[in-house]
């Protein structure tokens, strides 16, 4: 157990060494270093073996050589053993004050050195520093110890964050705060401090604390910082305010308290993953046999009542862009199921929510009167940005028997939306997205989603595209994209900026299409049939998000 160890000043402050009336003679701004130790030392070389780093080394100066070279070497040998400082006393070898060689030599070095003007017992001195030692080593092995039973206490009831991050502001006596790697606040606890000035530019702050260990104290910022999470699996950081250096015991805490932030998410994750199966059983019930009397009283079991209730089903799909590895997509699904579920919670919406191999499924459960939409669009707020996560929703239906339909009009719903790009809306200019997408918002795509199974359509897709995506295979050329950017924004200026190209580009190559296709694009007919196929040739492309 590490200690909080007293500085060269305050062992000066100590009664046994102000009747020594000491005299700081150099190295005043290093009186802050910490003292491990008081050592009485009276050799003259070969002095860094002995030391072990921290000692406040006691001499008479009766050994001392009297060359301003020599006292230059002997303080380098204090220094690189890392010395806390050097006392002297006067009376047997300096009398009135101490060479001034000594003392440049420490000035030089950052090394107090202290003249002691009266005879001092230095084994008083050595005894009450190591009482001071070892008291402050009890102080803190059982501040340690009630840091331990009280974060164990708070994890065998199952405590939530809120509450460890309140144990750990009452403890510390500061705030703290719990953070994602982006930076964004997950929780935080303010000790009676003001919110809005704890949380003031918490990202642009955040980000200049870089630590090179789990757990560190960055001066700057005055921010005690571990990493919450286990090795692997790291997902946040924990942060204490703290305007002065953390004594260890709060070192223990932080620690203690990410310990117990990520036991609770290990449990969540547990207990969401046996909830999720049991409501992924639920869900696939509904969809495929309807409900029945068994089933309803098996969704009440769940917590999840379906009678009288005002039920409308969702789908949520999570935007993994390609070229990602295969489990990234499982993962997102894992993660965003997780979400999806303790957002509902806590607005206290009781919903069936599992996995599907594509989206997240939802059944909610609301009072007749209550304003489904409204909880819908506080929840897609939550969950992040249209570029991050499809959210889309079936039509709200007032019987458990209609149940299974809402969600498969929501399923059909999310699979039939094209993801926004990552960079944000489409072209310049768009509106975005609405953030619960409904079967009104999908239009054509969503018959095209119906209809994508049929061999008919995927024959029409060939005989509108085939030849011009066999030309950009063969030629290496990209008159898909310039098609496509045409047809999408209804613009040629709108579709050179989104080619990033000239007009006269553009129309080189629309020219092309033309020729390739025996087309005219002028014609209004051949652009919605060229369109309606572009979207049902982009198909599989929505469908693995």
């Amino acid at each position: 157990m590490a200690v909080s160890y007293p500085s060269v000043a305050e062992v000066l402050d100590m009664p046994e060494l102000r009747r020594g009336d000491p005299h700081v003679v150099a190295g005043r701004d290093a009186l802050d270093r910490p003292v491990r130790w008081v050592h009485s030392m009276e050799l003259a070389a070969d002095l860094a073996p002995l030391l072990r780093g921290g000692e406040l080394v006691l001499t008479t100066g009766i050994a001392l050589p009297a060359a301003a070279a020599d006292l230059d070497g002997y303080v380098r040998e204090l220094d690189d053993g890392g010395a806390a400082g050097l006392v002297v006393e006067l009376g047997r070898r300096w009398t009135r004050e101490l060479p001034a060689p000594l003392a440049e030599a420490c000035e030089r070095a950052g090394l107090p050195l202290v003249a002691l003007r009266r005879e001092v017992p230095f084994v008083a001195v050595t005894q009450a520093v190591g009482e001071r030692l070892v008291n402050a080593q009890v102080v803190e092995l059982r501040a340690a110890g009630q840091i331990h039973d009280a974060f164990t206490a708070l994890s065998v009831a199952e405590a939530g964050p809120a509450d460890i991050l309140a144990e750990a502001a009452r403890i510390a006596g500061h705030p703290v705060v719990l953070e994602s790697f982006r930076h964004r606040v997950l929780g935080y606890d303010t000790g009676g401090a003001p919110a809005d000035e704890l949380l003031r530019d918490w990202e642009q702050r955040s980000r200049r604390v870089r630590l090179d260990r789990r757990t560190g104290y960055d001066h700057g910022a005055g921010w005690l910082v571990t990493v919450v999470g286990s090795r692997g699996d790291d997902w946040g950081r924990l942060v204490v305010l703290t305007p002065q250096p953390p004594p260890d015991r709060h070192v223990v805490l932080v620690e203690r308290a990410a310990a117990a932030l990520a036991l609770h998410r290990l449990h969540a994750r547990h207990r969401d993953g046996v909830e999720r199966q049991a409501h992924h059983a639920l869900l696939t019930a509904l969809r495929d046999r309807g409900a029945d009397e068994e089933l309803l009283d098996r969704c009440a079991q769940a917590g999840v009542p379906l009678t009288d209730r005002s039920l409308t089903g969702v789908a949520a799909r999570p935007v993994v862009r390609r070229g990602r590895r295969a489990f990234a997509a499982a993962d997102a699904l894992t993660g965003l199921a997780a979400a999806l579920a303790s957002a509902l919670r806590d607005r206290d919406v009781p919903a069936l929510v599992g996995t599907d191999p594509d989206d997240v499924l939802a059944l909610l459960s609301l009072p007749p009167d209550a304003d489904a939409a409204a909880v819908l669009a506080a929840v897609a707020a939550e969950l992040g940005a249209p570029g991050d996560v499809v959210l889309a929703a079936g039509e709200t239906v007032h019987g458990p028997r209609d149940a299974g339909r809402s969600l498969a009009e929501a399923h059909h719903v999310a699979a039939s939306v094209r993801p926004e790009p990552a960079g944000g809306p489409g072209p310049a200019g768009a509106a975005p997205g609405p953030a619960v997408h409904r079967l009104a918002d999908v239009h054509l795509r969503g018959l095209l989603h119906l209809l994508s199974d049929d061999d008919r359509l995927a024959r029409f897709v060939a005989r509108e595209l085939g030849p011009l995506l066999r030309h950009d295979a063969d030629h290496g050329t990209r008159l898909l994209d310039a098609l496509a950017a045409l047809l999408d924004s209804g613009d040629k200026t709108a579709a050179a900026a989104a080619l990033h190209v000239s007009r006269p580009v553009l129309y080189d190559r629309l020219a092309r299409v033309e020729r390739v296709l025996g087309v005219d694009l002028a014609d209004p007919e051949t652009r919605t049939s060229l369109h309606t196929a572009l979207l049902a040739h982009r198909l599989p492309l929505t469908d693995r998000g």
